[in-house]
């Protein structure tokens, strides 16, 4: 198809997501969108990676944002940046944005990015996938009469290089770092980390699924446990609006890959099997069981990076946003109160001990 019949796409940050997740989904995606550019402050990373798709290449953020055939960004570069990024890129006067998660690491900055984008009328798509998932939309549509009193997320996973190498060659990645669980500090980094960095793919999710007992999210959140889980993860218990919320991830060599979000009340339960990270191998199973009766929604061709990516498309051609600024905002601001008191309470446990 014509360059001109396709979407010009310009990625920020040349990282194992780009390389793994991003540019094998685009080149799926190529009757849609094409990748014109790629930045990253390696000039050795944003070459290679660019060349494997013939995309040119940049250190320089603003020379992507100028460059008029980079009609949709995409970001993909550290956290602390994805803020100040989104914005430049509306300013820039894109079609789309979508920025990987969490697009923001305040509420603060999320208002700014939601004035932003209304004043310049650039939409935001975060990237989570799981939002956008085909069996979870279908489980969803289909499951109404499910309020929960319980809502398990529970993500077993080998390290992201297994997966990574799998996609792709990898072009760098960050070097591992070791472990002390008598450190308070680095204890409460790995659970905070763990919530914004795994958790996170389930928690909007989650979100609706206690919205459905009454609550009215952002709610109050009662972290009951929080602490790591060896050898790399977390176990958090939490309460939110009345429902009991466990949060359990581990990455380990050991233990065969599995990704689940289970909900329950006393007639019914949800349970979706999702592909983990990387994995672009179809949507999501989910199955829902109420008074003996049970659903099976069978995975689809599309996963949720396509979906996501789909969704760029849409709202690149002028389409609403199928997530809304106010709900992008809401979720952030969930994911963020949980990952603080998570963090603080496990912080708090590593000190009593080591203080005894």
């Amino acid at each position: 198809m014509a360059d001109r019949n396709r979407i010009g796409v310009g990625i920020l940050g040349a990282g194992p997501v780009t390389q793994a997740i991003h540019l094998p989904t685009l080149v799926r995606l190529s009757d849609t969108f094409r990748v014109v550019r790629i930045m990253d402050v390696d000039a050795s990373v944003a070459q290679a990676v660019a060349a494997r798709v013939s995309a040119d290449w940049t250190t320089d953020q603003a020379e992507l944002l100028d460059d008029p055939a980079v009609e949709v960004v995409a970001i993909c570069s550290p956290h602390a940046f994805h803020a100040d990024q989104v914005i430049a890129a509306c300013r820039a006067g894109k079609k789309a944005v979508l920025c990987e998660k969490p697009f923001a690491v305040s509420a603060e900055e999320a208002a700014r990015i939601a004035e932003v984008s209304e004043q310049t009328g650039v939409p935001v798509v975060v990237g989570a996938m799981h939002a956008y998932d085909a069996g979870w939309i279908a489980a969803m549509k289909n499951s109404e009469a499910l309020a929960p009193h319980t809502v398990r997320s529970s993500i077993v996973l080998p390290p992201n290089s297994r997966f990574e190498d799998f996609a792709t060659e990898v072009v760098t990645r960050p070097a591992p770092f070791a472990l002390d669980l008598d450190d308070p500090d680095a204890v409460a980094r790995v659970v905070s980390g763990g919530i914004l960095g795994l958790a996170i793919h389930d928690l909007p999710l989650i979100r609706q699924l206690v919205n459905r007992v009454g609550s009215t999210l952002p709610a109050d959140v009662t972290v009951l446990r929080s602490e790591t889980v060896s050898p790399f993860g977390y176990l958090v218990i939490l309460e939110v609006g009345g429902v009991v919320v466990e949060l359990h991830g581990v990455m380990s060599e050991n233990w065969a890959p599995s990704w689940h979000l289970t909900a329950f009340d006393d007639v019914s339960a949800l349970d979706v099997e999702f592909t983990p990270s990387y994995v672009q191998a179809g949507s999501s199973t989910a199955t829902f069981a109420q008074e003996g009766r049970t659903t099976i929604y069978t995975p689809t061709d599309d996963n949720g990076y396509e979906q996501e990516w789909i969704e760029i498309g849409r709202v690149a051609l002028g389409a609403a946003p199928l997530i809304p600024a106010s709900v992008l905002i809401d979720d952030l601001a969930f994911a963020l109160d949980i990952a603080d008191k998570a963090s603080t309470a496990a912080r708090t446990a590593v000190a009593e001990r080591t203080a005894a």
